[in-house]
């Protein structure tokens, strides 16, 4: 008899030709159960209409063969945007709520009190239909959802009920708890429906995974306590990871690659090179999204250090980049030290080159990246112990490797699998 077809479904708001780690977990986790012998379908969002903040067209070829829905959206994103300043994109900043204006407040409690649970919902009932038409062609019988946006878990939870398929949901952040959440002025209404929301999906999934363990789990048991949770963090890719030769810097070399906002506590490390600069020849390259104030804060304090903006890069040459490194550079969202780890993180191990990430030691994300030979998670305040690790480094260029345990199984191919054993317990 022949074995019945492993079909899933996926639903992800981003996906290429949308950029961002974000976007990356599930094309690299379609990627691989195909090549397992699945066959996954992605529905997502039209690129016309999305409000992706950034795009990598160069991603497209990672998923090329795997069958995608795109279908229109209607983005209250887009009036939102068309009456904050510096938006014209269409997009929200990522990690950062600007409140510094009457105006920025102003727009932030819209934000924040009418767009519940975020302002993606727009895109539910199309992609409930185009879900319900593939479903009844394709025979589907699982489902998963990730978020954010949170609000694609309500077509989750539609097509359970109608359907009686299984169900994963993916937290790749938390919900109610993302700390931006605190700088929306939110009302205790807008929090308590959001935390309905929030309880409904949690109760109501077969599965729930996460980036990150630890006290989120004890949060969201404390939500759901019957429900499953299981851990599985963003990986690095070999194939794209042995497909990029690594070429040292002529200078001593930072690399900070990701999101970077005012959110994150990265002047303890610009003090620190304030007060290195004169020692040596150093570079400083930060590629991504960063917000353009503070790449002009580091270059008006760091005269005597190269200052270099590349802007969002494709994934690849973010790589080279990363490769090219003496240390590179990680500074945790304040408020989320407990509940989110970098998507980069494991990219940066992978590279085997030293790594500063500033916040909590203690934390999950802290124990995790300390696990390597020549890796600390330091506080912003201890700038002491900074320094110490930015001098040995620069003493040491070329010579420090960066050996993490069992890292072979931290690959995505591996953590893919850790997903397929999951699935397969449906």
């Amino acid at each position: 008899m022949k074995a019945k077809a492993k079909k899933i479904l996926i639903l992800s708001y981003y996906w290429p030709p949308s950029g961002g780690s974000g976007v990356q977990r599930w094309m690299y986790f379609a990627k691989y159960l195909k090549a397992f012998g699945w066959e996954p379908y992605i529905l997502t969002v039209d690129e016309t209409t999305a409000s992706y903040p950034v795009l990598d067209k160069s991603l497209l070829s990672e998923v090329n063969d795997i069958p995608t829905i795109r279908t229109k959206t209607r983005e209250p994103l887009r009036w939102y945007s068309r009456l904050s300043p510096g938006l014209s994109n269409g997009g929200i900043p990522q990690g950062a709520v600007s409140t510094k204006t009457l105006f920025g407040k102003f727009t932030a409690f819209i934000r924040g009190n009418f767009f519940i649970p975020d302002a993606r919902k727009g895109w539910r009932s199309f992609a409930l239909r185009a879900a319900q038409k593939l479903i009844a062609e394709e025979g589907i019988d699982r489902v998963v959802t990730t978020g954010p946006p949170h609000s694609t878990h309500w077509v989750g939870a539609h097509l359970q009920n109608k359907y009686g398929l299984k169900w994963l949901v993916d937290m790749r952040d938390p919900w109610v708890n993302i700390f931006y959440n605190k700088q929306l002025n939110r009302t205790s209404w807008a929090i308590k429906m959001d935390e309905r929301q929030e309880n409904k999906i949690l109760q109501q999934a077969d599965i729930v995974i996460t980036t990150l363990a630890g006290e989120f789990h004890q949060y969201l048991k404390s939500k759901a306590p019957d429900q499953q949770y299981y851990a599985i963090p963003n990986g690095y890719d070999s194939d794209l990871f042995d497909s990029v030769a690594s070429e040292s810097h002529t200078k001593f070399h930072l690399v900070f690659t990701g999101l970077l906002t005012y959110n994150q506590e990265y002047h303890g490390v610009l003090k620190v090179l304030e007060q290195l600069q004169h020692k040596g020849s150093i570079c400083l390259s930060f590629a991504g999204q960063i917000q353009a104030e503070i790449v002009d804060e580091f270059k008006s304090k760091l005269q005597s250090i190269q200052v270099v903006d590349h802007g969002y890069i494709a994934h690849h040459e973010a790589v080279k980049l990363m490769k090219s490194a003496d240390i590179l550079l990680n500074f945790i969202f304040s408020g989320a030290q407990k509940d989110m780890i970098s998507g980069k993180i494991l990219e940066y191990i992978a590279t085997k080159k030293p790594i500063l990430s500033i916040g909590d030691p203690d934390s999950e994300a802290g124990k995790f990246v300390m696990q390597g030979s020549e890796a600390e998670m330091i506080e912003s305040f201890n700038t002491e112990e900074i320094k110490q690790f930015i001098t040995r480094a620069m003493i040491n260029k070329g010579q420090l490797i960066n050996n993490f345990p069992n890292i072979e199984n931290w690959s995505r191919e591996a953590l893919s699998r850790r997903l397929e054993d999951l699935l397969l317990e449906f």
